[in-house]
């Protein structure tokens, strides 16, 4: 089968939904597929909208060589148009690979309608998704009724290939000293590391440790700012702030902490729990967005309200006075972990979608809002 993937910039970038990108790509690409990667360059939301009068892009999408266009939704404010254009001029079908809607992210108040707009126009002109999470599924449907063909296929959490057994975390719970944390994600503030700043300041014993680590590329000025509180933090609380780190490095690190805190508005999944999970890192996130299709509250972690840092530092002051209980949470997440889903499984699932989609030619029909399936050979 040929296959094309929009993006935006390199498939190699460190996100989420990139890994999630970069996995099914090599994966269809053993099966025997050939996968062409069409790639956009970064540009400001603007910038982005304009390129869906570009009659290079246009063309380069109306002549591409697949059987299906697969596009990563986050690239939709340079296609909610474009797509309308192709309707009646390509034979390939056009599936959103969906990891979370823009409109789900908090923006100022001025932006949210052209945002929801321009989306709801992309997600309506495709002829089906791929999504990560039973809750992206759900925030589509918001626009969508009713969702032409889909498919459900979580993140695996089994990309670092390393694990720590009971043993292992039996003995790193059981060392005294203070309670290591660990956040993990790019240094923005829809992930909210200040949160865990302010929480930890509020401790009635600080014996914690804190590492950040993530790119402080996409918001260099929240970034300075999380600096500034490390820093100033860092007079009662150790505060360690490291770069971006590849898939090799990872392993050291969540091996040598006791607990991951992404306290994020927004997740789409949240593969960063599950792979933290292998470690038996509990995890704290927010009940915002997709945290709680993998995080049991009071079993394999907490979620807490998107901002509620009282509440952080409860959870985090629990499990600094007991020791017990860190332990208990700790096999748990490590048990659900390997209960989990799988890279393996993710790509199966879109592979068996991709087969049935490639004996079609789905045409839809927006202004009746049906969705008509011919024989495509």
């Amino acid at each position: 089968m040929k296959i094309g993937l929009v993006i935006y910039g390199s498939l190699e970038t460190v996100s989420g939904g990139y890994i999630y990108d970069r996995f099914l790509v090599n994966d269809l690409r053993a099966c025997g597929h050939t996968v062409e990667i069409v790639s956009l360059p970064w540009r400001t939301y603007t910038a982005h909208l304009g390129e869906n009068f570009s009659h290079a892009l246009f063309h380069r999408l109306r002549h591409l060589n697949v059987d299906v266009l697969l596009q990563d939704e986050l690239c939709h404010p340079s296609l909610w148009r474009i797509n309308r254009r192709l309707r009646g001029t390509i034979s390939y079908p056009i599936l959103a690979l969906v990891h979370h809607l823009r409109a789900s992210e908090q923006h100022p108040a001025a932006l949210r309608p052209l945002y929801r707009r321009v989306e709801q126009h992309y997600l309506q002109n495709v002829d089906g998704f791929i999504f990560n999470s039973q809750t992206t599924k759900l925030s589509v449907a918001k626009f969508v009724e009713p969702l032409p063909p889909h498919v459900l296929a979580y993140p695996g959490g089994d990309r670092l290939k390393i694990s720590l057994n009971d043993e292992q975390i039996k003995l790193r719970v059981g060392l005294r000293g203070p309670l290591r944390i660990l956040f993990l994600g790019s240094i923005t503030r829809r992930k909210q590391p200040h949160l865990l700043l302010q929480a930890c300041s509020m401790l009635d014993s600080p014996n914690v440790q804190i590492t950040l680590i993530g790119s402080q590329q996409p918001e260099p000025r929240y970034a300075r700012y999380i600096q500034a509180l490390s820093a100033k933090l860092s007079e009662t609380i150790p505060v360690k702030m490291i770069p971006a780190l590849d898939a090799n490095q990872l392993p050291h690190y969540l091996s040598e902490h006791d607990l991951l805190v992404v306290p994020s508005t927004y997740e789409g999944f949240g593969i960063v729990y599950l792979e933290g999970m292998a470690f038996g890192l509990p995890a704290i996130a927010t009940t915002a967005g997709a945290a709680r299709e993998t995080i049991r509250h009071g079993e394999n972690g907490y979620l807490i309200e998107p901002h509620d840092a009282d509440a952080l530092a409860w959870h985090i002051q629990a499990l600094l006075d007991d020791r017990n209980l860190l332990l208990e949470t700790s096999l748990t997440a490590r048990n659900h972990y390997e209960n989990g889903p799988t890279w393996a499984a993710m790509s199966a699932t879109v592979n068996e979608f991709l087969a049935r989609i490639r004996g079609k030619s789905v045409v839809v029909n927006n202004s009746l809002n049906k969705t008509q399936a011919n024989l495509h050979r």
